[in-house]
Parts: structure tokens; sequence; C-alpha cells
């Protein structure tokens, strides 16, 4: 309890999760507003929580500044000297972050959600009523606990903070949309992608087909809803794992 008492101290007392939590919520929910206020039409659920990838990505750089940042001020060192096993700090942080990421995204998916209740002009299909409904909904903290797992593990293992944000940002943006432009194989190398995966936990149906084409969620394709975000977040944890090992062995 005492390192989960430093680590959320460390963690708040800076001033960039605060820019960053606000700049996850502003986007998500902004970008909503202007989504339903010129929807045409019943707006579905995961029409509100379409830009949910936005605020991802600003807390996944958030959770990367969290060891980063400790890095390029030192203040690592005088942790590992107090905490010798290296591991407890970094799981402690992890959990904090973890925890901050998915109380994010769960406000912001619900505050799009609840945007989209007072712009859309048709709103009968945005009631919760499914479990599908409500997955769409709440599994984005979900995903942003995960996602923010991953970048803690990468802002370890780089302990840098302008390439830790490159390697999240470019392999998210950019990496995942140009791999599927790979003749022959880009297509099914894309579908396994984190991101694209991790996406359709959000946002897919696993039985789309009376959906209209172009109108509904994404195909879930190979895996279940729940198999999708267990294959993002065990990537996640292989990741942060493979960072632990690293920073026992290396010196702060």
């Amino acid at each position: 309890m005492t390192l989960l008492a430093v680590e959320r101290i460390k963690l708040l007392t800076t001033r960039s999760p605060w820019w960053c939590m606000l700049l996850a919520l502003g986007l998500t929910i902004g970008l909503t507003a202007l989504i339903s206020a010129n929807w045409t039409g019943p707006l579905p659920v995961v029409g509100a929580v379409f830009t949910h990838t936005f605020g991802l990505y600003v807390v996944m750089v958030m959770a990367a500044l969290a060891v980063t940042t400790e890095y390029r001020f030192g203040t690592i060192k005088a942790t590992f000297q107090a905490v010798p096993d290296r591991i407890s700090p970094m799981i402690a942080k992890a959990v904090v972050v973890m925890l901050l990421a998915g109380l994010v995204g769960e406000a912001a998916a619900f505050g799009s959600w609840g945007v989209s209740w007072l712009l859309a002009d048709d709103t009968s299909q945005l009631a919760l009523t499914t479990a599908n409904d409500w997955r769409h909904v709440a599994g984005v903290g979900l995903v942003y606990a995960a996602g923010a797992l991953l970048a803690l593990g990468v802002g370890a293992l780089v302990r840098q903070t302008a390439g830790a944000v490159s390697i999240i940002l470019v392999f998210a943006l950019v990496i995942e949309s140009v791999v599927g432009f790979i003749p022959n194989i880009g297509d099914d190398i894309q579908k396994w992608m984190p991101f694209t995966v991790a996406g359709k936990f959000v946002l897919g149906d696993p039985d789309p087909s009376p959906i209209p084409d172009g109108a509904g969620p994404l195909a879930v394709g190979e895996l279940s809803p729940w198999g999708s975000f267990a294959y993002f977040a065990g990537i996640a944890l292989v990741i942060f794992v493979i960072s632990l090992v690293v920073v026992k062995r290396r010196d702060a």
C-alpha cells in the first residue's frame, strides 16, 4: 500500500498527467459532440464511442511519461535505492497508471454517450439495453487500462520520452495502417495488429449480419469481442513483463 501511495503522489503531483487527462476527455467528448450534432438518422451506440481512440493515444502518452520523466530527472534512482528489487515499484506504478487510465476511459466513454443523447436528433439506438451495448461503452475503460500498461512497458524499455511517444504513436497511427498495403499478406497481418484488434473489442459486433453496410459496428472477425480484448491485454502484459526483466538487469 505504501508503494501505491508513493506512485500515486508522484503521478498526480506533476502537471503532465492532468493535462493529458483533460486532453483525452476533451478530444473524445468534443469530437463526439461534433459527430452527434451533424449525424443524420439514428445514432448507434458505437457512434457515440467511435472517437475513443484519440483519448487512448493521449492516455498512453501519459502512461509513458509516468516512467520516462523519472528517468529524465533521476528520481527513479532514489526509488530503486529504497526498493532494491525494482519489480515492486514498477508493478505499483502500473497499478496506479492503469487505474487512472481506466477511470479516464470510463469518463470519456460515458461522457461521449451522454453528449450524444443531448445532441443527436434520433436517440432510438443509443439505449444501453444489451450486453453488447454496455461493452461498447464500458469496455473503453478496459482498453485504456491495457493500453496504459503497454505504454508503460515501452517507456520503461526506451527510457526517453521522445522515443517512447514516437514508438507508440507511429506504430498505432502509421504502421498499423500501412501494413495493410503489403501485397498478398497485408490484410491478414493487419487483422492481428494490436490496436486494430482492440478497436474490434469496443466497436465490434459478434453478429453484424443484420446491419447495413457502412451503418454499423465493425465485424469482429476471427476473435470474439472478449477474445479481442484478451489478445490486446496479453500483448500489453508481455511488453510490460519484458520491461520488468530489462529494468531488473540494467543500471538505472
